[in-house]
């Protein structure tokens, strides 16, 4: 199976070229270090000033406790080059960009970890595009010019809610690995949410933050790891004030495939279906189009989870004038013909969707941002065969970081920056959930580790965010699996759910971008007064 933001990721991050040995194994990369510069963003007409600190912290793999003695045993070892010695303990050189406001008092201040996810990406799309004090300027739902590209001030900075640590995963971005069995050590759900616990608590640590109140905001696959942050780190003995998921996919269970390989699967088609009939509300195929989205929507998400969920349900015993029926809902909401889903047997795939919906004018909607669209590469194919969304942003992006870091963050390490890397496919996805004794063989679910972690700290809080034009993690999943998370009434009104306008990233969209942040910030300084 091919989750659709994992086909996004590759198109957002091309295959890099092959590293150098010494870019992996010379152990300066492997040592903790830092620059920092000054600097100053207005948001919403004050003046912050802030220091930022571009650095490295070194994290080690599950199971290796005495991280001061790693650090030392891994730079011996490459320094010795001794081909009678053991190779050392996996460890990572975990890349961050830190924002810290002057004159704020650390012990009150609070303190958000960002990231995204992948899984296999870097951190570089929350930080240029949506938190950080700059921004690089990208077209909206059009296909950015090649550069020179802008960085402006980001007026819609989080620093004026709290200080922000962006961190780069394992081999993304500045981050590096090595080590015996490098990849298995970090490549995996369970060892990538202990790789970023081991970075948090060291975080704390090195810059006296542990009494500051605490939030996590993940994207996409991140916020799988979020959600599996929020108990880890309860078991190192940290609580978060608050829990921040942007474009949530907890259980991959609601991810679409393509029902010739996995029949039988019906709730990925009902989740998505109302992103298709926004993405064809957007791109005026619906017949009699209503004036606002949001009415509409509610009515679709009726028909999936009542008529369409029932005849999908029925599978091969469905009678035909019901499907006929079902197949004249489906064409009226999602602007595809009658004869072109009666052959899809009524189940549409995100790929056969992103290419049909304007195959007359061989036109291809974006994944990760249907307003997006680009020319059809192959008009013969019957799934889309790359992400306009993806293509029309990431060369921004990749370009304004590596200008940031090194001339404005003063960060030289010498080595290639890694906005992704094609990681999908050797991810371990195997996870252990609380109260299983091994980990599950299983697509995984983070759902009872965000369960467990509200139940052990009542005063948690979830804020969930989505773009309607979203294919990848489609909004209504997300809906969906909350309203499946098993807490106690008592704990269900811990959640809140914005939803806007825009696609996964929902910062490409200025005004979405606004809205987020001013309900971003409004959690932050509300989740402060419950403790």
């Amino acid at each position: 199976m091919i989750a659709p933001f994992a086909l996004a990721l590759a198109a957002l991050a091309q295959q890099p070229a092959a590293a150098a040995p010494d870019e992996i194994e010379n152990p300066v990369y492997f040592e903790p270090g830092e620059t920092r510069t000054k600097g100053s963003v207005r948001v919403n007409g004050q003046a912050i000033r802030y220091q930022a600190i571009a650095g490295t912290l070194v994290v080690h793999s599950k199971g290796w406790e005495d991280t001061d003695a790693a650090e030392a045993r891994v730079a011996e070892a490459d320094k010795k080059k001794d081909d009678d010695e053991d190779e050392p303990k996996a460890a990572a050189s975990m890349f961050y960009t830190a924002y810290f406001r002057d004159g704020a008092p650390s012990a009150s201040r609070p303190l958000m970890f960002l990231f995204n996810g992948g899984p296999g990406s870097s951190s570089i799309w929350l930080h240029m595009g949506a938190f950080g004090p700059k921004r690089v300027v990208t077209s909206d739902a059009g296909h950015t010019p090649p550069a020179p590209y802008g960085l402006v001030e980001n007026t819609e900075s989080l620093l004026d809610a709290a200080d922000l640590v962006f961190i780069d995963a394992p081999g993304t971005g500045f981050s590096r690995i090595a080590g015996k069995d490098k990849e298995k050590a970090f490549f995996g759900v369970d060892q990538d949410i202990h790789a970023f616990a081991d970075f948090i608590t060291q975080f704390l640590t090195k810059y006296g933050r542990w009494n500051s109140p605490k939030y996590v905001f993940g994207e996409s696959y991140g916020t799988m790891r979020g959600a599996g942050l929020a108990l880890a780190l309860q078991n190192r003995d940290v609580d978060l004030n608050g829990l921040i998921l942007l474009s949530d996919i907890l259980n991959w269970d609601l991810v679409p495939d393509d029902p010739q390989v996995n029949p039988s699967v019906d709730l990925p088609y009902i989740v998505s279906l109302p992103t298709y009939a926004a993405t064809a509300w957007y791109h005026n195929r619906v017949a009699n189009r209503p004036a606002q989205l949001r009415p509409f929507l509610d009515e679709v998400e009726a028909f999936a989870t009542g008529d369409y969920a029932l005849a999908l349900m029925k599978g091969n015993t469905l009678p035909e004038a019901e499907r006929q029926r079902i197949a004249q809902r489906l064409s009226a909401y999602t602007g595809l013909t009658v004869p072109y889903l009666l052959k899809t047997n009524l189940r549409i795939t995100y790929g056969a969707f992103q290419k049909e919906l304007m195959a007359d004018q061989s036109v291809t909607t974006g994944t990760l941002d249907t307003r997006y669209a680009g020319a059809t590469l192959d008009p013969l194919s019957k799934l889309s065969s790359y992400d306009p969304s993806s293509s029309s942003i990431s060369p921004a992006y990749v370009a304004a970081f590596n200008s940031y870091a090194r001339d404005t963050l003063n960060y030289r390490p010498g080595i290639q920056f890694k906005p992704g890397i094609p990681i999908y496919s050797d991810w371990d996805y195997k996870h252990q959930p609380p109260g299983a004794d091994k980990p599950l063989i299983a697509l995984p679910n983070v759902l009872p580790d965000l369960a467990a972690a509200m139940k052990q700290d009542p005063d948690l809080k979830v804020m969930v965010n989505g773009g309607y034009y979203d294919i990848s993690t489609p909004y209504f999943a997300g809906v969906y699996e909350l309203r499946h998370l098993p807490v106690p009434p008592a704990l269900r009104d811990n959640i809140e759910y914005h939803y806007y306008e825009s696609g996964h990233m929902v910062y490409l969209n200025a005004g979405a971008m606004e809205a987020m942040h001013d309900n971003v910030a409004g959690f932050v300084r509300r989740t402060l007064g419950a403790r």
